[in-house]
């Protein structure tokens, strides 16, 4: 009957130390985290480790429901996975418990925080999507050469003019006039 915390970030650059600090004060004897979320390993081996490692009648910890998965399905299948197990969870800020009681209100509960958290993500995304496409700034290099000089490069580059060439009249690197000789033959 153990309380086991899990704290994850989403990113390189956010700090895990809150949760743990919010985990630790809630009295989790152990505390498993999960950090970056490019390519979900260390998140999901995270997680594994901490599914692999909770037993019958222990209790698993977070400091809100969404630090188990970035998805409603994700979060969703842990719970199921932690229920199996017999093993109960704690949502700290929702007020989430289902460590004693398992009835189905509580498990409803839980997929609607869970909804709302995957609501609230979607929210996030769809108005950083609007704020790139309205600022035009979708992130990236900017192209070395404008359009109207990459069409001066096709047409010199047709009428033979040699990559070398062109790469030291327009100040950049041979790789670039040869990427654009590429888009030019599609």
């Amino acid at each position: 009957m153990a309380l086991i915390g899990f704290a994850r970030v989403s990113t390189n650059q956010q700090d895990l130390t809150l949760q743990v600090e919010r985990l630790t004060e809630y009295g989790c004897e152990k505390i498993f985290k999960g950090k970056h979320s490019g390519k979900e390993e260390t998140n999901k081996q995270a997680l594994a480790s901490l599914i692999d490692y909770v037993r019958s009648g222990d209790t698993v910890v977070v400091t809100k429901l969404d630090r188990l998965g970035r998805s409603l399905s994700q979060v969703l299948s842990c719970l199921d996975t932690l229920t199996d197990k017999q093993v109960g969870f704690v949502a700290i800020e929702q007020g989430i418990d289902t460590s004693n009681n398992k009835d189905p209100l509580s498990k409803a509960m839980v997929q609607l925080l869970g909804m709302f958290a995957e609501l609230e993500r979607n929210f996030i995304i769809s108005r950083t999507s609007e704020g790139k496409a309205a600022s035009g700034n979708y992130g990236g290099r900017k192209p070395k050469l404008t359009n109207e000089q990459e069409q001066e490069v096709l047409t010199k580059l047709s009428q033979g003019v040699s990559k070398v060439l062109l790469s030291k009249q327009y100040g950049v690197s041979r790789a670039t006039i040869l990427n654009i000789s590429r888009k030019g033959d599609k």
